[in-house]
């Protein structure tokens, strides 16, 4: 007796279950022909094709709870159906027969159809997930081989979300994890998900929301396919997609979510793309806790994150927020010195560049916020930092420090100059190299800096470098030697070496291939300042490289000629002292 009434209650089951999927099936046929608020209709048909998706396919389970869970699915067939069928007489009015109302009605009534179905689909999900229904023949499609054509792909494509829109927990994971490959294999998957699944980027996006934390990391790796292509990028982001990302990097994911959120904002906000969107939903805050959290958040997340925040800086208003609301200048100094993580230290460097660039104000709030002594610091010797950690921080001090009149003087007082002249003795060729245009840099600063510059050693190393192979190096050097023998306390402790004039003068050999014609411009007006003075005279003088100076005076080089008319004067006025002394 109770099989057979099982069994009539399971024949009830499937009539009603085909009259909800006739009703659906119907619906949609009819609602082709609409004239009237196309988009809504659109929108009511993808969600009818949801509800038929997941109902399709289904059947009870059999169990001793089967009589409660047929009640639960079999009330919501009824309410499917009815509301399919209630919703065929706004068909006709969306025709433009008649409105029955007028538009402000019908549209109304298309609103509570759209909020209706949802309902629907939420109610369809949790008895799914529930494990109340299972998929009756529900068979997965296999992956397309290598090569297949586009409709093989398609219908792949569309299972794969079929299952991620009505699947158990399990089929969830199975199917977003089959979506991620698939989309980072096969281009042509990218274009299916964003032109032929109806609403497939809503689907996705909606995912990154889902409670359950393997189905919103494939997710949100799906996301960042498609956010690799610029023809889909707008897609995401009129969808919604910027919102969800946010928060799952301002919640307690783990970090290899967070990292993937990142890398969509990453993409998402190249060349200062979306970053209004972005900051709007509290982005920026929300990157800068990655930065904070460093140790927690490891390298690479931290490393994007900087990245995604150098793309918002782009934009001047973000950049000032960043600085006089959201903390930044503290945030970043902090991780620029106690990152464990070379790149994660780079970064730093780079962003504290990057937004102290282009407006005074915020230039000065860098560096009252710290950012000279940390990247000074950065150049310790005897810090754990890569050469690339160096040369950033050099550059990091040319952009933020020379264009600005006070803060040489914090430069200076937190030892920079010892910090170059090391750089300049020890460090391999790029550092060498940079170090060099900060000496270059330093020297036209002010007078005071240029004695700085001659108490500490600069000089000789100068000298030294007029021999390097580069010609722009040489070129440097030649400027730089000229502006610190330029001042007088310099000039003096220049003459005191005789290899050091010695050399200068060698380098005017016409034999000498090193100094380009620059070069020797300026260690001609280097040898015009040292001949200002008695002892710089005699100096040259002495030199057995002094015939260098004299050929080239012979061949009417201006400079040249200044400087041994000068030479010639002071040799005259030693004979006449002599003379005039007997």
């Amino acid at each position: 007796m109770g099989g057979a009434w099982e069994e009539a209650a399971e024949l009830d089951e499937q009539g009603r279950l085909a009259a909800a999927l006739d009703a659906i099936s119907s619906l949609v046929s009819a609602s082709l022909d609409t004239s009237l608020f196309p988009l809504k209709w659109q929108l009511i048909r993808d969600r009818l094709n949801r509800l038929h998706a997941g109902l399709a396919d289904i059947t009870v389970s059999e169990d001793e709870n089967g009589e409660d869970r047929c009640d639960a699915f079999a009330d919501l067939l009824r309410d499917v159906a009815e509301t399919a069928r209630e919703a065929q007489e706004l068909v006709p009015r969306s025709q433009g027969r008649h409105y029955g109302g007028g538009k402000l009605r019908l549209r109304s009534d298309l609103d509570v159809l759209a909020s209706a179905l949802d309902s629907h689909v939420a109610r369809l999900d949790e008895v799914y997930a529930s494990g109340e229904l299972m998929r009756a023949r529900a068979l997965v499609v296999p992956r397309p081989a290598a090569g297949a054509s586009r409709d093989d792909m398609r219908f792949y494509v569309r299972d794969v979300f079929a299952r991620l829109r009505v699947g158990s927990t399990k089929m969830r994971r199975e199917a977003a994890a089959a979506l991620s490959e698939v989309l980072r294999d096969d281009e042509k998957c990218v274009r299916i998900v964003a032109s032929d699944v109806a609403d497939g980027v809503g689907v996705l996006i909606a995912l990154l929301e889902c409670p359950d934390a393997c189905v919103q990391k494939e997710a949100l790796e799906a996301v960042s396919v498609i956010a690799g292509f610029d023809a889909h990028r707008g897609g995401l982001v009129v969808g919604g997609v910027i919102a969800p990302v946010v928060r799952i990097l301002d919640t307690g994911a783990g970090p290899a979510t967070k990292e993937r959120a990142a890398r969509v904002l990453c993409k998402l906000t190249e060349n200062s793309d979306n970053a209004w969107a972005v900051a709007a939903h509290g982005g920026v805050k929300a990157l800068l806790n990655v930065c904070t959290d460093h140790r927690a958040s490891g390298g690479e997340l931290v490393c994007t994150a900087c990245r995604v925040l150098r793309s918002l800086a782009g934009v001047d208003e973000i950049r000032k927020y960043m600085v006089a609301d959201a903390g930044a200048v503290p945030v970043l100094v902090s991780l620029s010195q106690s990152a464990t993580d070379d790149a994660a230290q780079i970064q730093a460097i780079e962003l504290l560049a990057a937004i102290a660039t282009g407006d005074s104000s915020v230039q000065e709030a860098v560096i009252q916020g710290g950012a000279v002594e940390s990247l000074v610091r950065a150049l310790d010797p005897c810090s754990p930092r890569s050469s690339k950690a160096r040369e950033v921080a050099l550059r990091a001090i040319d952009a933020l420090c020379f264009s600005c009149p006070g803060s040489t003087d914090r430069l200076v007082t937190a030892g920079f100059l010892d910090r170059v002249l090391f750089l300049l003795r020890n460090g391999d060729s790029t550092l060498q190299h940079c170090a060099l245009k900060a000496a270059h840099r330093l020297c036209h600063v002010s007078e005071e800096t240029n004695k700085a510059m001659g108490d500490a050693g600069f000089m000789p190393e100068l000298v030294s470098v007029l021999q390097a192979k580069s010609p722009e190096a040489r070129e440097m050097a030649a400027e730089a030697l000229c502006a610190m023998v330029s001042v007088h306390r310099n000039r003096k402790r220049f003459v005191q070496e005789d290899r050091d004039v010695a050399q200068v003068l060698q380098l005017l050999s016409s034999d000498e291939e090193k100094p380009s014609p620059g070069a020797k411009r300026f260690l001609l007006s280097t040898l015009m300042h040292l001949a200002d003075s008695s002892s710089g005279r005699r100096k040259i003088l002495s030199s057995e490289h002094i015939r260098n100076l004299t050929k080239l005076a012979e061949t009417n080089v201006p400079e040249a000629k200044r400087i041994v008319k000068k030479l010639s004067r002071s040799k005259l006025r030693s004979i006449f002292h002599g003379i005039w002394s007997l």
